[in-house]
């Protein structure tokens, strides 16, 4: 019973310091708090759940932008970039129905789940790894079946070529697919600490190439 007491005691000062205490030290112990249970139980249950180790991730290019955001003229768009689908064999009836065919926005969050390679099909946004110093975000464009599994290859959808990296991926380079657009622009808070070490030409806010 004393035992009981004490951690009823213990938590209701712990709660009242963690919620309640406007002071300097009420404030910090607070951020800790959060900052434990979002990095050591929120996000390690999200990988959980998704089946993937990076389940929300931030757009740091502009590989997939399209003039005007959320609200770009597909019509238009599709006008200055079909010649590089038709490469490929994809349609612009077959890429309306595409996901998120409208791209998205450097400091864009995406949110991510894991995706068995045999479901994956033209069209979708993968996240994969390329030997680079980020993982890559890329729409598919074309799918190979070899002896040893499924070689994809992607293309950003405000890319004129594809780079060589993207040409050959591999099963076990895909760390899953993109599936909706959670936070506009939110991953701003963390890309402006790291934007301005960038090449110039790389900076700033997106444009369509």
């Amino acid at each position: 019973m004393e035992k009981r007491n004490k951690l009823k005691k213990f938590l209701k000062k712990f709660w009242f310091v963690v919620w309640k205490d406007d002071s300097l030290r009420g404030w910090i112990i607070s951020l800790v708090f959060l900052f434990i249970i979002v990095k050591f139980v929120f996000f390690p249950l999200l990988e959980l759940s998704t089946g993937t180790k990076l389940p929300l991730v931030i757009v740091e290019s502009c590989s997939m932008y399209h003039e005007g955001n959320m609200i770009s003229n597909f019509d238009n768009w599709w006008e200055d970039h079909e010649t590089k689908y038709l490469h490929f064999n994809i349609t612009e009836k077959e890429f309306r129905e595409f996901p998120l065919k409208k791209g998205f926005n450097k400091g864009d969050i995406l949110f991510v789940v894991g995706k068995k390679p045999e479901k994956l099909k033209i069209g979708d946004i993968i996240i994969f790894n390329a030997n680079y110093k980020h993982p890559i975000i890329h729409r598919i464009v074309k799918i190979e079946e070899t002896d040893s599994g499924r070689i994809f290859s992607t293309l950003g959808d405000n890319n004129n070529r594809q780079l060589i990296l993207e040409k050959s991926i591999n099963q076990e380079q895909i760390i899953g697919g993109a599936v909706v657009r959670l936070v506009p622009y939110l991953g701003w808070v963390k890309l402006g600490f790291f934007d301005m070490q960038k090449p110039v030409s790389e900076r700033g806010l997106c444009k369509s190439n």
